[in-house]
């Protein structure tokens, strides 16, 4: 945890993380691009996973008393969850 995310002046209020299922070894992969600190990677096994992972790369990334109130995932191909 480099704590990075300190270089932002003012507390964001939202930010969206792209989640891709990684082809090789099927974790959810959850993605934030910064230009100026480089961004989140995170991963999760399951969807339980990368949500308690996702909470903690942002509060590592931001400290957190600059958090994002709000974090939404975006599923670049939405998940199945059961197959018939």
């Amino acid at each position: 945890c480099s704590r990075q995310g300190l270089e932002h002046s003012a507390r964001m209020k939202e930010i969206t993380l792209n989640v891709e299922r990684d082809a090789d070894s099927g974790l959810f992969v959850a993605t934030w691009d910064d230009p100026v600190t480089g961004g989140i990677t995170t991963q999760g096994g399951d969807l339980g996973e990368l949500q308690t992972n996702v909470r903690e790369a942002v509060v590592c990334h931001f400290g957190a008393a600059v958090a994002p109130r709000k974090v939404r995932l975006h599923f670049v191909e939405d998940p199945v969850l059961q197959t018939a």
